[in-house]
């Protein structure tokens, strides 16, 4: 079964956390029976992102939630996402027993994008997804970890976001399960209480009413995005929780699980 795993910045900020998923992710692809599981993870790092930027005397400017990305901060993109974000996880990835093989949307043109307001820089809207390197490297028992920048066929180079990236390149490689592990505990109704399973209808209800705003709302979205593009289902989850994406893989209730048919199952 393919399986896309997006892991927030959050979860790769401390070394331990990261150590646990990374441990967490090579158990369910080396210890598969006949290595049916074949996954990818794509990973965000806007926090390492807003503190190297800080560090340098640059403030970070957001609209709609997404990174202001000028010539200088393009630099910044390479050095933390595709850099020290991505190899730092493929290290600790490896160092759990997988065959990780770090990469962004840049390599072998693997998330193609376009600038989607000039107004906001080098910030990229992915137009097309071309996962014959995924499905090459699963196929021989690799790893691959993909960064969230793109790059078109002139060589521009665009800062993605992370949820985007992991939905195109979700959709592409025929993934089954797109896995969203992040900081919270799930998708919360009203009341303050997570929803175990949410139909599209039941989604798109909670992001009209204003139940679901900023960061969660954007990952509404995405999962949305996700199952209208052919993705089974999608998990948006506590990554921080022990044992999380085994709970998930054997169909445990936990997080949110959506589906894209009417009726929600594990």
């Amino acid at each position: 079964m393919k399986t896309l795993v997006k892991l927030g910045g959050t979860l790769l900020d401390d070394a331990a956390s990261r150590e646990a998923i990374a441990r967490q992710i090579a158990e369910e692809i080396t210890g598969s029976e006949g290595c049916e599981t074949r996954m990818v993870v794509v990973h965000g790092g806007g926090k390492q992102m807003t503190r190297y930027l800080s560090e340098r005397g640059i403030e970070s400017r957001f609209v709609n939630g997404l990174r202001v990305t000028t010539p200088e901060t393009v630099d910044a993109v390479l050095k933390v996402f595709a850099g020290s974000v991505n190899h730092e996880l493929v290290a600790s990835l490896n160092r759990a027993g997988a065959l990780a093989v770090g990469l962004s949307g840049i390599d072998a043109l693997l998330t193609e994008a376009e600038q989607m307001d000039a107004a906001m820089g080098a910030v990229g809207r992915v137009t097309r997804a071309n996962t014959g390197l995924l499905d090459l490297l699963t196929a021989n028992g690799y790893l691959p970890v993909v960064a969230c920048v793109a790059g078109d066929r002139e060589g521009r180079i665009f800062n993605v976001n992370a949820d985007q990236m992991a939905v195109a390149c979700a959709a592409a490689f025929g993934a089954e399960r797109l896995i969203f592990l992040t900081d919270v505990d799930g998708v919360m109704d009203e009341s303050r209480h997570v929803q175990p399973h949410l139909t599209v209808a039941q989604s798109e209800q909670l992001i009209a009413q204003g139940i679901a705003t900023g960061g969660m709302q954007a990952k509404l979205q995405a999962a949305l995005a996700a199952l209208g593009a052919g993705v089974e289902q999608v998990r948006i989850a506590p990554g921080a929780r022990s044992g999380v994406l085994r709970q998930i893989l054997l169909g445990e209730p936990v997080g949110t699980c959506m589906v894209a048919s009417k009726v929600a199952v594990r």
